[in-house]
């Protein structure tokens, strides 16, 4: 049973975020890690938000102490079905209703944040100013959240901290580093608090990648067989767990644009696509692979106007073996993938997506037009 406010030590990792995506990956990663010794301990999550189903999330968490996860698909050709009940997490909390006890937590006894707040995760608000700095009041904005209580931890002398944010940003760690540090200058901040941020605060930028299509409710998520989080070697870090899909890296880039540039790229062209012909209604990417009407107009943006890109760097190679993995993902019969559901904030996604496939091929100065993803972006 979970509640509130456990009366043992508390849990070394703090989670901003109840994504069914965490619950099916760094949560369900420390899950399997815990029980042969390779995690470094328990995991309390955070609400942050006012919706309904990260409340319904959360009261399930503290009544049951644990979840299922569905893992279901294809991986090399085989079928995968297993169920894995995952326990990392012993603690639930709300932003709003346990901010003291949040503060007072990474103060000093966090060792690790982790995050996937969503698509308008890194959003900035007025209402978030100086004020916030006595502690009283829940800031709005999770950069502001971070800000309010590292700097707790700087006035409290707190041991440095390790920032793991798994938000689809690229240089994630460096983008949220940058979004704290301009709020604390902003909250005229002492330099010393800015001075911390920057050196003792270890801020990692990492890429997650795994398709997780379904929750189960009121906790729980259906999701593939394939998993990646690939982490920037950083000095000083510290990761929740030892894991096979945990791949630690010197280059970070090559993960990055891999998924970028194929899987995200592919899922946000097939939901240009659906929203062209109409929204039809329940429209799946596995349905979409089947339908010569969406997949050949993909397969030509991936082979005439992105695998140049990857041969201009000399990762062509590279590119279509995890290409092979890609198609072999979205032909999951076992995941109903919403291409409604991919396409929202369809246009933020496209600027992020399919826009620096654009401009690297610009960079690259290739003699490749891209008039799929050019008539995309408009």
């Amino acid at each position: 049973m979970l509640n509130g406010g456990r009366e043992n030590m508390p849990n070394p990792i703090l989670q901003f975020g109840t994504s069914r995506f965490l619950q099916a990956h760094v949560d369900l990663f420390t899950s399997e890690a815990l029980p042969v010794g390779r995690a470094v301990g328990e995991i309390t999550v955070v609400q942050t938000t006012s919706n309904a189903q990260s409340a319904a999330r959360i009261a399930a968490l503290r009544s049951a102490g644990r979840y299922p996860v569905e893992i279901r698909g294809l991986r090399h050709g085989e079928i995968v079905e297993r169920r894995i009940e995952c326990s990392a997490i012993t603690e639930a909390l709300h932003a709003n209703e346990d901010w003291a006890l949040l503060r007072e937590r990474v103060a000093c006894d966090v060792r690790m944040i982790v995050s996937n707040t969503g698509d308008s995760g890194y959003a900035q608000y007025a209402e978030d100013d100086a004020s916030l700095l006595d502690g009283q009041r829940t800031p709005r904005g999770f950069g502001a959240k971070l800000a309010v209580l590292l700097h707790e931890r700087y006035r409290a002398g707190g041991p440095p901290i390790t920032l793991l944010p798994c938000e689809l940003v690229s240089r994630n760690g460096d983008v949220l580093r940058d979004l704290v540090v301009e709020a604390a200058r902003n909250w005229r901040a002492d330099e010393g608090f800015v001075h911390y941020l920057d050196t003792q605060c270890v801020w990692v930028n990492s890429l997650v990648d795994r398709i997780v299509s379904e929750p189960i409710l009121p906790v729980g998520a259906v999701a593939e067989p394939y998993a990646l989080w690939a982490v920037e070697r950083t000095a000083g870090m510290t990761l929740p767990c030892e894991h096979r899909d945990i791949v630690v890296t010197d280059d970070l880039a090559r993960y990055e644009r891999l998924k970028l540039f194929l899987l995200n790229l592919g899922h946000t062209v097939l939901a240009e696509q659906w929203l062209a012909r109409g929204r039809e209604e329940g429209v799946t990417v596995v349905a979409a692979m089947d339908d010569a009407a969406y997949r050949a107009p993909l397969e030509a943006v991936w082979n005439d106007e992105v695998l140049p890109v990857f041969e201009a760097l000399g990762q062509r190679e590279a590119a279509l073996s995890y290409l092979d993995e890609v198609r072999e993902r979205f032909a999951n019969p076992f995941l109903a993938h919403r291409l409604a559901e991919i396409a929202t904030h369809h246009e933020l996604k496209k600027q992020r997506r399919l826009l620096p496939v654009v401009e690297l091929a610009r960079e690259l100065k290739l003699d490749v037009g891209q008039p799929r993803l050019r008539a995309a972006l408009g």
